[in-house]
C-alpha cells in the first residue's frame, strides 16, 4: 500500500485549515470521500438521472439496473446469504429505527425485555426506549462492560428470561473501539430462540464483515463511514423478518396494489423502500465498494490498526492523557482526555494545528457515565492515514498543555 498515493484520491487532502495540512483523524464520525465516489454522485445527475422502480423508459430502467448493481455488490460485500436482503435506508439510524418500530410492533408486549449494552451508540439504544416510554411498556438490560470497556458476555444469561424478546448490540464502540465477540452472542442467544440485532455502523468501515457467518437477523451500518456519500445506509436482515414485518412508512414503491377499501404491500426489500430514495447516493455507494475492493479490505484494516497501536504506543508516553477504556480487542478507535482540559477545549486547539477530532460524549452518554467520565476526544482512523498524522497530534496534545500550564 501507498499511502501517499492513495491520499491523492482523497480531493479534501488538498485544503489546508488554518494554514496547516489537514490531518482528519475523525473517520468513526465520517470518512473522507475518494474522487470516484464525488464523480459516481456528478455522472448519475449528469448522464443517468432519473427516479428508479417507476418508468419504463430507457433512462428510469438503466437508472433502476445501476440502483439494483449496488445492492448486489453490497450482498457480496458482507456475503448476504440467499435467505437474506439488503434494505436502503438513509443511515444506520434509520435501520435501527426500522428494526425496533417493526420488531416491536409484532413481537414486543407489555413487560417484554430487550437486550442491549454499555456500549452503545444513541442509534441503538433511543429506538428500544422508544418501545419502553411510548408504545410498549418494554424493558431494557444492559450487559455491563468492565473499567476497561470489555464487554462482559458471561453475564449474558443471567439477563436472559423468558421474557427476552431480542439482543442487540454493536459490533464495534465508536468511543473505545471494543471489538464485540458477536458469534459467542449469538451462541448463547440461540439456546433460548433469540434474535440478535446489530449495529455494525463501525464493524463495516473497520472489520471484515460475514453476516453469513455471524448468522445474526440484522446488521445495520451507513455508506458515509466506509467512504461512501452521506444520505444512504443499510440494513441487512434475514428474508423471514421481511416477510414477517409490517411496512416501517408508507407511499409510493412500496405496494403490490391500492384500492379505496385496501391495499396489499410489496414483497421482500422493496416493502421498506417507500418514496424516492437517494438513488444517486446508492449508485455511488458501489463506488466506495470498489475502492475498497480495490486496495483490500484485509490491507486497509490491517493498517489501521497498525495505526491504532503506534498512536496509543506514542500517547502512553506523555503521563497527562488518561485513556478511556483499554479493551482487549480494539479497532482502529480510542479515545482520551487531557489532564484538567475539557475535550471542547482540546479539539478547538487541535483545529489550529489542522487536527480534525471529535470532542465530546459521541452520543454514548451511557458509556462515559458508566466510566465516569463527561466527554472525551476521539481518535479514529481511515486508510488515507499515516503514521506522520499521529506525530502531528501529538504535538498538538504538547500545545494543548503548554497553553493550560
Amino acid at each position: 500500500m501507498n499511502i501517499n498515493e492513495i491520499k491523492k484520491e482523497f480531493p479534501i487532502f488538498d485544503k489546508k485549515i488554518n494554514g496547516k495540512n489537514l490531518v482528519y483523524l475523525d473517520s468513526a464520525n465520517s470518512s473522507q470521500k475518494p474522487k470516484s465516489v464525488i464523480k459516481a454522485v456528478n455522472d448519475f445527475y449528469s448522464h443517468h438521472f432519473a427516479n428508479v422502480g417507476r418508468g419504463i423508459y430507457s433512462l428510469a430502467a438503466n437508472a433502476s439496473e445501476m440502483y439494483e448493481n449496488t445492492r448486489t455488490e453490497l450482498k457480496k460485500f458482507i456475503n448476504c446469504p440467499e435467505d437474506g436482503e439488503i434494505v436502503f435506508t438513509k443511515n444506520s439510524t434509520e435501520s435501527l429505527n426500522l428494526v425496533a418500530s417493526c420488531f416491536g410492533e409484532k413481537f414486543i408486549n407489555e413487560g417484554d425485555e430487550i437486550i442491549s449494552t454499555e456500549l452503545e451508540h444513541h442509534a441503538n439504544y433511543v429506538p428500544w426506549h422508544f418501545l419502553r416510554k411510548k408504545k410498549k411498556k418494554a424493558v431494557i438490560k444492559f450487559i455491563p462492560i468492565d473499567d476497561d470497556g470489555n464487554l462482559q458476555i458471561e453475564k449474558l444469561n443471567e439477563l436472559i428470561t423468558n421474557k427476552t424478546k431480542i439482543i442487540s448490540v454493536t459490533h464495534m464502540s465508536n468511543v473505545t473501539g471494543t471489538i464485540v465477540d458477536l458469534k459467542k452472542i449469538k451462541e448463547i442467544a440461540d439456546e433460548k430462540n433469540i434474535p440478535v440485532c446489530v449495529d455494525g455502523t463501525q464493524g463495516a468501515a473497520h472489520l471484515n464483515i460475514d453476516v453469513k457467518d455471524l448468522d445474526c437477523d440484522f446488521y445495520a451500518f451507513s455508506g458515509h463511514k466506509m467512504y461512501g456519500p452521506t444520505g444512504v445506509g443499510l440494513l441487512y436482515a434475514k428474508y423471514k423478518w421481511l416477510e414477517a414485518f409490517g411496512p416501517f412508512i408508507g407511499g409510493g414503491g412500496m405496494i403490490d396494489f391500492v384500492s379505496k377499501d385496501d391495499v396489499a404491500y410489496a414483497k421482500g426489500v422493496w416493502k421498506f423502500e417507500a418514496g424516492t430514495m437517494p438513488t444517486a447516493e446508492v449508485v455511488a455507494l458501489k463506488e466506495s465498494v470498489n475502492f475498497i475492493n480495490s486496495i483490500g479490505k484485509e490491507n486497509i484494516f490491517k493498517h489501521e490498526d497498525g495505526l491504532k497501536d503506534y498512536a496509543i504506543d506514542t500517547l502512553k508516553k506523555n503521563n497527562a492523557v488518561i485513556f478511556v477504556g483499554s479493551p482487549k480487542n480494539q479497532g482502529s478507535v480510542f479515545s482520551f482526555n487531557i489532564k484538567d482540559i475539557h475535550s471542547h477545549d482540546v479539539s478547538t486547539i487541535f483545529d489550529q494545528e489542522g487536527v480534525a477530532v471529535r470532542g465530546g460524549h459521541h452520543c454514548c452518554q451511557i458509556l462515559h457515565d458508566r466510566l465516569n467520565v463527561n466527554s472525551s476526544v476521539r481518535v479514529s482512523f481511515g486508510v488515507y492515514n499515516n503514521k506522520e498524522d499521529i506525530d502531528v497530534l501529538n504535538e498538538a496534545i504538547k500545545k494543548c498543555q503548554k497553553i493550560f500550564s
